[in-house]
C-alpha cells in the first residue's frame, strides 16, 4: 500500500504528524506532497525539522496569491505528482486551499480521498474554509471525523455511515506528542523571541489572522480597543504578517506598541508556541485549531468569532464565542479572572476530541478498507435500479445491524427528538429510520 499526504500550512503539518508516525511505524510507503502555501520558512519548512518529520518528497512552492490562483497552481502540481506516483489513497487534513486542491484533483483522477477532520461545519458560507471543507467532503471516500456531531453532519448530507470513522482529533495526538519533544529539548526553559516568559504572570496568548477580522477595520478596531482595557494581563501576541500589515494600514499597530503589557512578537516555532500556550492563563483567538489545543491543554479560550466549526468546545464549556464586541470580550475575560469557580469549570471542561489515539484509528480504518478491497473507485452499473430510499417508524427492539441484515438495506439516518449516529448496536425502537433498500 502507498499513501500520499497533501499539506501546505502549519496546522496541517502539526495535525498530520501522528498519522505520518503511524504510517512509518507500520512500514507503509508514503509520498509527502508539500504545496508551499506558507512561503515563509519560519511558518512552514522548519516545522518538519522541529517535529521530527521526514522531508517532503515534493514541494510545489505555490507561495501566496488569490484563492483561485493558489488553488489552480496546487491542483496542477499535485496532478503531476499523482500521475507519476501509483498511490492507493490521498489524505488531506482540514479546510485549507491545499485540502480543496488535493481532494478535487484526486477525485478527478479516481484516486480515493481520505479527509481527516471531515464533517466540521460553521454553516457560514462566507468563510473560504467552509467551502473548502464541504467540497473536500463531496470528493472523499473515507471520512475521519473528530466527534459524533461531525459524523451526524455528514449523515445529514447523505454520506454512508460505513465510510465514516469517529477517530477523535489528531490535535490531541499532536499536543501530547509535541509537548514531549519540547520538554526533551528544554523548550520551556528557553527565551521566546528574547522574551523571558518565565518572568511573566497572567499570560494571555493572542492570535488573530482570519479575513473576517483582520480585513474589517471596524472589527479589528473593536478588538484592539478591548485589548487596551486588559491592563492586568500580559498579552503575548505572535503577529501574523497579514494582521500586522492591516494593523499598520488602519493606524492601529502603534496604539498596541505603546502599551507596556502587550508584547508583539514575530511568529514563533511551533514547539515554542506550544510552550507558550502551556504557560497561558487564557487564550484569545480566531483560530479553529487553537480552540482544540486550548481544551486539550485545559486552558480557557475565547474565540473572536460569531460561529465555530468546533461547537463541541463551546458545548462542553471550555470555549466562549465573543465575536469582535469590545464589551463582550472585556466582560467575559473579567468574569474568568474574577470568578474562580467559573474559571475552573472552563479549565476542567471535558475534551470532546479523544484520548490521543486518532492517528492509530485512522490507519486501522485505511488498512481495513485496503485489505477488503474497498478503496477501489469504479463506475457503478444501473445505480438508479439498485436501491430504493424508504422511511419507517420502528416499533420493535432491533439494532441497526439487525435491521440492515433483515431488510437487505443500509441505514442512512435515525432520529426522534434528535438525530443519532447509526452505530451497529444502536437500538432503534420508537425511532424514525431513513434507509436504502437494495434490490435482490
Amino acid at each position: 500500500m502507498k499513501i500520499a499526504i497533501v499539506l501546505g500550512t502549519r496546522p496541517e503539518i502539526i495535525k498530520m504528524a501522528s498519522v505520518i508516525d503511524e504510517i512509518k511505524r507500520r512500514n507503509i510507503e508514503i509520498v509527502l506532497i508539500h504545496t508551499g502555501q506558507h512561503y515563509d520558512k519560519e511558518m512552514s519548512e522548519n516545522f518538519f525539522i522541529d517535529l521530527n518529520l521526514p522531508t517532503p518528497d515534493y514541494n510545489i512552492n505555490v507561495g501566496s496569491g488569490s484563492h483561485g490562483r493558489q488553488t489552480a497552481l496546487m491542483m496542477n502540481g499535485i496532478e503531476e505528482v499523482l500521475i507519476n506516483e501509483d498511490v492507493d489513497i490521498v489524505l488531506v487534513q482540514g479546510d485549507t486551499n491545499a485540502v480543496l486542491a488535493g481532494a478535487l484533483i484526486s477525485s478527478k483522477l479516481h484516486i480515493p480521498v481520505g479527509h481527516i477532520e471531515a464533517g466540521l461545519r460553521s454553516f457560514d458560507d462566507t468563510m473560504p474554509e467552509e467551502i473548502n471543507r464541504k467540497t473536500a467532503d463531496v470528493c472523499s471516500k473515507m471520512y475521519f471525523v473528530p466527534t459524533e456531531e461531525s459524523a451526524i453532519n455528514l449523515i445529514s448530507e447523505g454520506i454512508s455511515r460505513k465510510q465514516i470513522f469517529i477517530t477523535g482529533n489528531t490535535i490531541v495526538d499532536a499536543c501530547y506528542r509535541n509537548l514531549k519533544i519540547a520538554n526533551k529539548r528544554n523548550i520551556n526553559e528557553k527565551s521566546l523571541a528574547d522574551l523571558d516568559i518565565d518572568n511573566l504572570s497572567n499570560i494571555l496568548t493572542l492570535t488573530i489572522h482570519r479575513a473576517e477580522n483582520v480585513d474589517n477595520k471596524v472589527r479589528l478596531k473593536n478588538i484592539v480597543e478591548s485589548l487596551k482595557e486588559l491592563k492586568n494581563m500580559n498579552l503575548i501576541f505572535p503577529i501574523h504578517p497579514r494582521t500586522k500589515k492591516n494593523l499598520e494600514e488602519f493606524g492601529l499597530l502603534k496604539e498596541l506598541e505603546e502599551l507596556n503589557n502587550i508584547h508583539i512578537i514575530k511568529p514563533v516555532g511551533y514547539l515554542d508556541f506550544l510552550a507558550l500556550l502551556s504557560k497561558s492563563s487564557l487564550i484569545l483567538t480566531d483560530s479553529g485549531g487553537l480552540q482544540e489545543e486550548a481544551i486539550t491543554l485545559n486552558i480557557p479560550v475565547l474565540t473572536l468569532r460569531y460561529n465555530t466549526e468546533r461547537p463541541e468546545t463551546v458545548e462542553t464549556g471550555g470555549n466562549i464565542l465573543v465575536g469582535s464586541s469590545k464589551e463582550k470580550i472585556i466582560e467575559t475575560i473579567n468574569k474568568i479572572l474574577n470568578n474562580k469557580e467559573f474559571r475552573d469549570k472552563m479549565k476542567n471542561a471535558k475534551n470532546p476530541y479523544g484520548d490521543g489515539s486518532a492517528g492509530f484509528k485512522i490507519l486501522d480504518a485505511i488498512e481495513k478498507f485496503y485489505f477488503n478491497d474497498l478503496l477501489k473507485i469504479e463506475s457503478p452499473e444501473d445505480i438508479m435500479l439498485s436501491f430504493k430510499r424508504e422511511i419507517a417508524n420502528i416499533k420493535e427492539d432491533i439494532t441497526v445491524k439487525e435491521f440492515e441484515d433483515k431488510n437487505n438495506s443500509s441505514v442512512k439516518m435515525i432520529y426522534n427528538e434528535k438525530m443519532y449516529f447509526p452505530y451497529d448496536d444502536l437500538n432503534m425502537k420508537d425511532m424514525i429510520v431513513v434507509y436504502d433498500k437494495f434490490n435482490l
